[in-house]
């Protein structure tokens, strides 16, 4: 069974192996990736990461290549944390450090809804406020699950194979649950929407 059929791990999408130290978030844009990633921190008390606060400048601009991947190799080198995003250039560099991957595997539709929603709000894992939907990054997540997400899949069957724990969550209700059970094995309550 891969990633891409189904998950890695007990149903549904539900951690297996406690403690989780290193975490990854991926999926398209728009999944719920950094809702998630933020409920998970507040369920584990993990440092939270977000690769677009890396990346980008609160200008819109961007930091060079080697200043991000210098930046993301400190908290590589750190012994626990949760890092949110694809950025698939250095998930591989990121799937060699993590113990567990949360991959949020939504269909399109809901997707463009979710960023649709969070357009003119104010966002933690991003520099500035988004004020319309570009029709570029509309396209990124169109062509997400035929350009991107069968790479993201093969890295994560990878991982898998070397012992990562891969957790495929494909609705909001799974998302609900992995986060329900991570509560309660943690012994934490919900502190952020």
């Amino acid at each position: 069974m891969t990633a891409g059929e189904a998950g890695h791990a007990d149903t549904p999408g539900v951690p297996s192996a406690w403690p989780m130290r290193r975490v990854l978030v991926v999926g398209c844009p728009g999944s719920g990736k950094s809702t998630f990633a933020r409920r998970l921190c507040d369920a584990t008390g993990l440092s939270l990461h977000y690769l677009d606060m890396l990346w980008h400048k609160p200008d819109m601009t961007t930091v060079t290549r080697d200043e991000f991947d210098m930046r993301l190799g400190r908290i590589l080198e750190d012994d626990s944390w949760i890092v949110d995003g694809n950025y698939a250039r250095t998930l591989e560099r990121r799937l060699a450090r993590c113990d567990t991957v949360f991959f949020l595997y939504m269909p399109t539709e809901t997707c463009l809804a979710g960023v649709e929603a969070r357009i003119g709000g104010r966002r933690e894992d991003m520099p500035w406020t988004e004020h319309e939907f570009d029709e570029g990054f509309r396209r990124c997540i169109v062509d997400f699950p035929r350009v991107l997400r069968p790479r993201i899949v093969r890295m994560l069957d990878d991982a898998a194979g070397r012992g990562v724990r891969v957790h495929v969550l494909r609705s909001r209700d799974e998302c609900e649950a992995a986060l329900a059970t991570v509560r309660a094995r943690y012994g934490r309550l919900e502190a952020r929407v």
